[in-house]
């Protein structure tokens, strides 16, 4: 899918068209890195780099702050209920994932979110709501390892990658656990601008760890 701005006839970049936004969600028990490594990516891009047409930000339920997994108090941009339009999801994992396993509201809505967000992806043990919810159908998928096994109990249909830091499966991307979603946001970067971008935010970052397209084949 491509997901590149149309130019005007003469080449020149689009003026005054609305932003393509990239919104990662937050709650209570979310795993403080799953959210912050993917922020700390795509907003260095988003704010540096205007001109490529995102904008990245944070939610939770109610738009307020989320009692991370081991205490850090996170604040939120916007509620469910206002947030932009999303064209990009971003769901971290923790250990507050575990009742949303079996929350039929949280389920369902990631289920709406499936008919009308062109590209969800998820870190850590997000995937296992993305399972839970019935989006993993025969697909390749990822999570922490310790929670690969629960991954397959949610689905067996699901193809397990067992050794990937990140799987592209096309209009879904899971990550492994925790730093792994650092990876999963330069090739988010890759995928929404250009690979140009991708080492120019890696630099700005300092992030020095190999980057690898595991797209699913």
């Amino acid at each position: 899918m491509n997901y590149s701005r149309p130019h005007a006839a003469d080449g020149s970049p689009p003026d005054l068209e609305p932003q393509r936004q990239v919104g990662i969600l937050l709650f209570d028990g979310v795993e403080e890195l799953d959210a912050i490594g993917p922020w700390e990516v795509l907003s260095t891009w988003t704010q540096q780099h205007p001109e490529d047409g995102w904008n990245t930000f944070c939610f939770s339920p109610d738009g307020g702050p989320v009692h991370s997994a081991k205490t850090l108090l996170i604040g939120a941009h916007h509620s469910i209920d206002d947030a932009p339009a999303l064209d990009v999801l971003i769901h971290p994992g923790g250990p507050g994932t575990r009742p949303m396993l079996n929350d039929p509201g949280h389920l369902d809505w990631i289920r709406r979110l499936r008919a009308t967000v062109p590209l969800m992806t998820s870190v850590c043990t997000g995937s296992l709501v993305y399972a839970a919810a019935g989006l993993l159908i025969g697909r390749k998928a990822t999570t922490h390892w310790a929670s690969l096994n629960l991954l397959s109990e949610l689905d067996p249909t699901i193809i397990t990658d067992v050794s990937s830091r990140f799987v592209d499966d096309g209009d879904l991307i899971t990550s492994a656990g925790v730093s792994a979603g650092i990876d999963m946001a330069l090739h988010l970067v890759a995928r929404l601008a250009n690979a140009a971008r991708t080492q120019e935010i890696r630099r700005t970052i300092q992030y020095t760890q190999p980057h690898v397209d595991r797209r699913a084949r």
